[in-house]
């Protein structure tokens, strides 16, 4: 396992959970994770939001950590692996703690209990308690628009005092908020930025990286952001960034990640765009714009790099997604 206060920072996916007849799909999830290990990724995330991790069950969410650690160790690539958890129950979230204590990963990602709104000092006390309980290190996770309360700068300022609590995935969607936060935080404690649309603003910011669904595509552009901002190249990574940001649009046009799905699908990396309920598959019409945009991106690539080879499975396949 590696030193996660030391890795929180880069470009981070919070990978999807293939499904193929209402079944976790373990060979297009370890086909996920050869491709991606391959990619400018820093770290995944697993289970939360965007693997659909509330609808896994216990037995689902342990087979999809141990055959990604197992792919990523084929691949000698030793990436951290952050679980996500969620509940709004303390009690009930230090048995998850408990049950997934001695699974292959290096840190969990912890949303803020959602619908019972505590008070800043519940929340304090709630996330001090999983700390104190938990055997990995523990990542913040503020996203007051999904769970009805939001973690003050305040509060965080407090909690990143803890040893075992290292970072923030920031979704508050207040700028002046995660920037006061960027400003008055301990060096030790990292923030990455969870808001796809907002990637280019949180990094000129000085967030110290991003965890965005929308990396699944144009991995390398989305890398690239951060790596140019860190060289002093203020234009160039603007530029990087105006070639993705339609992008972050439209993978959240409909509810995520169901159009992520969909064009991982489309690009062969997945066997199937399904999602569990009450998640749904995307509507034709965004498929219709989906398909469009991933014909663009393909023809481009084709002029680039001269030659694109036709899949036999009919699905489109562009370079930047070739496994």
């Amino acid at each position: 396992m590696t030193d996660l206060r030391q890795q929180l920072q880069g470009l981070w996916l919070p990978l999807v959970t293939p499904f193929r007849d209402g079944r976790l799909d373990e060979r297009s999830l370890r086909q996920l994770t050869r491709h991606y290990a391959r990619e400018a990724v820093d770290g995944f995330i697993l289970g939360a939001t965007s693997g659909e991790g509330m609808t896994l069950k216990g037995a689902e969410l342990e087979r999809l950590v141990a055959a990604v650690r197992e792919e990523l160790a084929a691949c000698r690539r030793n990436i951290p692996i952050v679980l996500g958890l969620s509940g709004a129950d303390t009690a009930r979230l230090k048995e998850s703690l408990d049950e997934t204590a001695d699974w292959p990963i290096d840190g969990y990602l912890i949303a803020s209990p959602y619908y019972l709104r505590p008070s800043q000092r519940g929340l304090l006390a709630h996330f001090e308690a999983l700390a104190e309980h938990a055997a990995w290190p523990i990542v913040l996770y503020n996203i007051p628009y999904r769970t009805g309360v939001n973690l003050t700068n305040q509060t965080l300022l407090r909690l990143a005092d803890h040893p075992n609590i290292v970072g923030l995935k920031d979704c508050s969607a207040n700028r002046e908020q995660s920037i006061a936060l960027l400003r008055d935080k301990p060096d030790h404690f990292r923030v990455l930025t969870g808001e796809d649309a907002h990637t280019h603003e949180a990094l000129s910011d000085g967030a110290d990286g991003a965890i965005l669904l929308s990396a699944h595509i144009e991995t390398a552009t989305f890398a690239a952001i951060q790596t140019e901002l860190k060289r002093g190249n203020a234009d160039t990574a603007l530029a990087r960034w105006q070639e993705v940001s339609e992008l972050t649009r439209l993978l959240f046009a409909e509810p995520s990640p169901a159009p992520a799905k969909y064009w991982l699908w489309r690009c062969g990396l997945i066997d199937s765009p399904e999602v569990r309920l009450p998640m749904v598959e995307i509507g034709s019409e965004l498929a219709a714009t989906l398909d469009r945009e991933l014909a663009r991106r393909l023809e481009k690539s084709a002029r680039e790099e001269s030659s694109v080879a036709p899949r036999p499975d009919g699905h489109m396949a562009a370079p930047f997604m070739q496994t």
